[in-house]
């Protein structure tokens, strides 16, 4: 199993997103927002350098955020930022289907004095799946 906590308030890519435009086609793209840039950033000075395998194979990623408030927050963006964070930094190949099988007992806690993601990355067990 990898362990990895990352610290800070867990942030997601769809909020605030940006719109930008490229200045050598002219066209416009939506960019993350500066927030979640900050976080992937000191995530990735956070996850040491002996977890980053680029992982291929079939895993569950097991995901708690604990927030630094009670608000509503979506769960579903924020694991997708944190399989975006996991990709960038090199701990998975990628984050399709492929390799992310699930995210298995993934839930939103609250942490006032400790906001932090936790990450656990286990093999997948195809024992027992339909």
């Amino acid at each position: 199993m990898i362990t990895i906590t990352i610290p800070g308030n867990p942030r997601t890519k769809k909020n605030s997103q940006q719109i930008l435009t490229n200045k050598k086609t002219g066209r416009s793209f939506i960019a993350p927002s500066k927030a979640f840039k900050q976080y992937q950033k000191e995530a990735d000075a956070a996850i040491p350098q002996d977890v980053r395998k680029a992982i291929d194979y079939r895993v569950t990623v097991k995901c708690l955020y604990f927030m630094h408030t009670l608000r509503a927050v979506d769960l579903s963006n924020l694991l997708e930022a944190t399989d975006d964070i996991l990709t960038h930094c090199g701990i998975l190949a990628d984050d399709n289907c492929r390799v992310i099988a699930s995210h298995d007992g993934s839930r939103v806690l609250y942490d006032k004095l400790n906001p932090r993601a936790e990450v656990y990355i286990t093999p997948f067990d195809e024992e027992g799946t339909l």
